[in-house]
């Protein structure tokens, strides 16, 4: 019998930015809920530890393909010499930083440089090259650093894949600004991306404001509307410690993320929509 379900991408993001984020993240893994997972190899939280506990769930069979989640914006800092414009030792804030990335006015080098050192310290973190890019508050998605994220891809990671955050047509409302912006911006990535022969998702899902009254379990069947087999879906699960707290605003939302992600709710749509998670190579 032929198989009709359409098999997707559930991606955390943020793994290794906080303790309670990076245990929340390995256990949605261990129970079959999330089958991708973005490394912020930035954080001062992230540790050969971490590393190695989410590795471990490879061991025996593959669950979860492991990325790099390209860090360029504030609070964090980077990871290179000589990088700029920073402020106070620190990468720009995320406006800035996609403005400029967008107006041009970032110094391609040194985003070759930077990207070129988060990566090569993954490497030396799981022995391997990342299965896939994408970037911290969609920061990849500006022209500058685009390019600058598929010259290192093509030249060290050939293999990997990209994330872009084009809609699926389907799921395209106008009046959702947010949205509405990275698909602007990702046909840019597509359209080079393909060029350079780098694969992408089809498709993505998953961004909301995150405000006090965002209701994830609410929000989450609307994302998989119109995701084709092989789309991806962007999310930020873990639990709140200090840690979290003292570098990230997203903190309350990430327990409803993976309250949602960890009830029986969640599988259940899935079979009512004839969907399923992507089996990792």
């Amino acid at each position: 019998m032929r198989d009709t379900l359409r098999r997707i991408w559930l991606c955390a993001d943020d793994y290794g930015l906080s303790p309670g984020v990076s245990e929340g993240i390995r256990q949605l893994i261990a129970r079959r809920r999330l089958n991708a997972t973005s490394v912020m190899v930035v954080s001062p939280h992230f540790n050969p530890a971490e590393a190695r506990a989410l590795d471990a769930l490879n061991a025996d069979e593959t669950r979860v393909a492991i990325g790099l989640h390209v860090t360029l914006t504030a609070p964090f800092a980077p990871m290179s010499e000589g990088f700029a414009p920073l402020r106070k030792g620190c990468f720009l804030p995320m406006p800035e930083m996609m403005s400029r990335g967008i107006a041009r006015q970032l110094k391609p080098e040194a985003l070759v440089i930077e990207i070129g050192t988060q990566l090569r310290l993954f490497v030396e973190a799981f022995g391997r090259p990342p299965d896939y890019f994408d970037g911290h508050q969609h920061v990849h998605l500006a022209p500058q650093v685009r390019d600058a994220l598929l010259k290192v891809m093509t030249e060290a990671a050939p293999q990997a894949w990209v994330r872009q955050c084009g809609r699926a047509p389907g799921a395209r409302r106008l009046r959702d600004a947010k949205p509405l912006i990275l698909d602007i911006l990702s046909l840019g990535m597509r359209r080079k991306a393909q060029r350079l022969g780098v694969a992408t998702n089809p498709a993505f899902a998953g961004s909301y404001e995150f405000t006090a009254k965002a209701d994830f379990a609410k929000l989450f069947p609307g994302f998989l509307t119109g995701l084709p087999d092989g789309g991806l879906i962007m999310c930020h699960p873990g639990f709140v410690d200090a840690e979290l707290r003292s570098l990230d605003p997203l903190t309350d939302l990430r327990e409803r993320e993976f309250a949602y992600l960890d009830s029986d709710a969640f599988p259940k749509l899935m079979a009512e929509r004839g969907m399923a998670l992507a089996e990792p190579a």
